[in-house]
């Protein structure tokens, strides 16, 4: 399959600061894409970057195979909706609709109004007059009915109730299926979105921790539950993600080996398996991250 994406490498640093250190990925054609760290991890510096809005201090960025930066056949399929953007302050929604339509050579302005009508939202008011929830919708409208080739969605929900978030994530999955493109998703709110993403990239300290397909990942973990004896003979030799004692029981998440016959031998030393959610294994593996780092300062 096609990359849409592909970075090789790349250092940005900020001063004293390095933002991204020798990150390397691709983003697969046709595919939703998660990024996700914690605040500060390098997913905004990333995302300007692919949108050709900074450039690299070394390695290389490229978007449908050449780079981004002040390449406007590049970013005329690209779509990038942030949660901190920038209107005229006597636009209206109708305005940006109306300049949203100009730019993106796939708009499509019927399912434009359809979304507009989902989330209710006013065309005569001034953007600077919107509420959050709003003015994010006003975004998610523009990301979807772009129907750009690349679109780029960072934290697109600031300010939606529970209900308007998960309409978001329904007509984004709706639309794809009939409408195919390449989507990067970065979020913090991984358990909501985690049956969107088929492929998630884990980005902390500037670094990349996980890239890999989501399903793969989600089997790669297990948590075990039990006597803590039990526990430790189970997991003994076994790559160890994250531990909570609870008096004589143990609750231990360790990498799994993938046996068929795990669950066997699990019910043979007294032990419980519980799978592990997308939302634990990305919290696991970047608190392991930080402690490793810490330690060894």
């Amino acid at each position: 399959m096609n990359s849409v994406v592909a970075l090789s490498n790349v250092t940005k640093r900020y001063g004293d600061v390095t933002a991204l250190d020798g990150v390397s990925f691709a983003v697969r054609e046709n595919t939703i894409t998660g990024l996700l760290g914690r605040n500060g991890a390098g997913k905004s510096t990333l995302m300007r970057l692919l949108t050709g809005q900074d450039l690299a201090g070394s390695g290389r960025t490229e978007i449908f195979g050449a780079r981004p930066y002040e390449n406007e056949a590049v970013l005329s399929q690209v779509s990038f909706i942030k949660e901190n953007q920038r209107y005229p302050d006597n636009f209206k929604v109708r305005h940006v609709l109306r300049a949203a339509r100009t730019l993106y050579p796939n708009w499509d302005q019927d399912f434009a109004d359809s979304l507009m009508e989902d989330f209710r939202l006013p065309l005569n008011r001034r953007m600077n007059r919107l509420s959050r929830g709003m003015f994010s919708a006003v975004g998610i409208v523009l990301g979807l009915a772009s129907r750009a080739p690349l679109t780029l969605f960072d934290e697109p929900y600031l300010g939606l109730d529970a209900v308007a978030r998960q309409l978001f994530y329904d007509r984004l999955l709706a639309d794809y299926a009939e409408n195919p493109r390449t989507v990067v998703l970065s979020t913090h709110l991984i358990d909501e979105v985690s049956d969107l993403i088929e492929h998630v990239l884990l980005i902390d300290g500037g670094r990349m921790l996980l890239d890999q397909d989501a399903e793969t990942l989600r089997e790669q973990a297990v948590t075990v539950t039990g006597p803590t004896a039990a526990v430790d003979e189970f997991t003994a030799g076994r790559d160890e993600l994250h531990r909570e004692q609870m008096g004589g029981f143990a609750r231990v998440t360790v990498r799994s080996t993938g046996d068929s016959t795990e669950r066997t031998r699990a019910h043979s030393h007294g032990v419980e398996l519980e799978p592990v959610s997308l939302q634990q294994l990305v919290v696991h593996t970047t608190t392991r991250n930080t402690s490793s780092k810490e330690s060894s300062r």
